[in-house]
């Protein structure tokens, strides 16, 4: 993987998180924290790519 630190460890914790996800729903059984545990966990990586978009795109901007 190429990119950046910050992007590189929140695309592994996403991956953390839905491995854990999967273990909670087919263990566990546990369905309703396990669905908000995904959402959350996940979106880290979405919301990191877009503050980075935004930065650039600012940058470039004032340049």
């Amino acid at each position: 993987m190429s990119g950046s630190v910050l992007k590189n460890k929140s695309f592994a914790f996403a991956l953390r998180i839905v491995k854990l996800y999967k273990f909670l729903c087919l263990e566990k059984k546990e369905l309703i924290l396990s669905k908000q545990l995904l959402r959350s966990g996940t979106s880290i990586g979405a919301n990191v790519r877009e503050a980075q978009n935004a930065e650039s795109k600012m940058i470039s901007f004032i340049n």
